[in-house]
């Protein structure tokens, strides 16, 4: 692989760097710089941006509105998007059931769907870990029985992040019990408004619901709605969560974190007239997280080209999960470090848009603490990092 970018590429990372400069509305600039927690109108509005412009969904096939782009120009997008801050699409429409809708949904369900995720009318969720089945999503409960045209779905769902936003929850629904717990599943698309649908929000340390709890209480869901074949939904989900796994890998996020743990080691006095980046401790830590990051990013793009050529993410997605994941919580130990006694203060107001007080300043005050704590989810969300090296095992190492 020539990682080295050609005349046209190098042209294309300047559109995107000038779209960026212009385009990205500066109130959402100074939110992402400052920490300040962006809203649902604030994601929207940036998607739509990019929806205008023709790059709201890189992945997606021509026929479907994608971009056409090679897997350097995605990477390269991507990337310039995370230095700048520019968040990405919400995933959970656009990357994740999107595919799975592609890939397995009827014709009239791809007309119906489609084109309102990627135009961001339509926000979703994901209805897959219950409060027994996590780690072990094959032995989820919540039930869907067939009554005529439509399914009644009781249960309940958690960890559902930003569901409280949601339109329409993508579900994992068990619809035969007699069968071997992995084929008795379906992959079942409802809308939130239904009734019998109740929403629980799971407040998180920073004082904010990013998850929640759904539970179902006799909903009645079309039939139409069901994706593929009934007890098929194992295969489809699969199908969705290597995708989710290599977009976790976070390699343009990282990229952006990197730069800022540095100048926070160049700014922190060492109390011996010299700063943190003059530790060699400090140097050598650093130094392996950059390889580290350049190596995952190679990976990256190694699945990005096999997916340019029509394959689907495979095991290689478990290692970007991984290797992705715990740089991150390496990254955040070693903010939390050089903040020091400064990460201790606990004001959870300045991330809201309408703090009047001083804010702490992103990375060395408490935001560095919030995200530590945070961020301990990554290694378990989108599947534990130790099923992962099962998987790795079985696919790869044939062990």
């Amino acid at each position: 692989m020539n990682a080295d970018f050609t005349s046209e590429e190098l042209a294309f990372q300047q559109e995107v760097r000038e779209f960026l400069a212009t385009e990205f509305p500066a109130d959402l600039k100074d939110k992402v710089d400052n920490n300040i927690r962006l809203t649902k109108d604030d994601m929207v509005r940036w998607q739509k941006i990019l929806f205008a412009k023709g790059w709201a969904a890189p992945s997606w096939p021509e026929e479907y509105g994608g971009t056409g782009w090679t897997h350097t120009q995605r990477h390269i997008f991507a990337t310039e998007m995370g230095l700048y801050g520019a968040p990405e699409p919400i995933p959970f429409g656009m990357k994740m059931v999107a595919p799975v809708i592609m890939a397995y949904g009827s014709e009239e369900q791809k007309q119906r769907f489609l084109p309102d995720i990627l135009a961001s009318n339509v926000w979703w969720c994901q209805g897959y870990s219950e409060p027994n089945a996590g780690s072990d999503l094959a032995s989820l409960k919540t039930s869907a029985v067939r009554d005529g045209d439509h399914y009644v779905v009781n249960g309940s769902k958690t960890w559902n992040t930003l569901g409280q936003y949601a339109d329409w929850i993508f579900c994992l629904v068990r619809t035969d019990n007699t069968a071997k717990k992995q084929e008795g599943i379906s992959f079942l698309l409802i809308d939130m408004k239904t009734p019998g649908i109740t929403v629980k929000p799971i407040v998180l340390l920073d004082g904010f619901p990013e998850v929640n709890e759904v539970f179902f209480d006799d909903v009645r869901v079309p039939a139409e709605n069901l994706i593929g074949e009934e007890n098929k939904g194992w295969t489809y989900a699969k199908v969705l969560l290597t995708h989710e796994r290599t977009n976790i890998a976070g390699v343009p996020r990282s990229k952006r974190r990197l730069d800022a743990l540095k100048r926070l080691a160049e700014e922190t006095e060492d109390g011996f007239g010299k700063t943190m980046a003059d530790n060699p401790s400090i140097q050598q830590r650093i130094a392996e997280m950059e390889i580290e990051l350049q190596a995952l990013e190679y990976s990256e793009l190694r699945s990005l080209a096999a997916l340019s050529v029509g394959k689907a993410p495979g095991p290689e997605s478990s290692i970007l999960k991984i290797v992705g994941t715990e740089l991150a919580q390496a990254m955040d130990e070693m903010f939390l470090e050089l903040s020091g006694y400064s990460s201790l203060p606990f004001v959870p107001e300045q991330f809201e848009a309408e703090f009047e007080g001083e804010r702490l300043g992103p990375g060395s005050t408490n935001a560095a603490a919030l995200t530590y704590f945070n961020n301990r989810k990554l290694s378990i969300f989108g599947g534990s990092n130790e099923i992962q090296r099962n998987i790795i095992c079985k696919a790869v190492l044939g062990l």
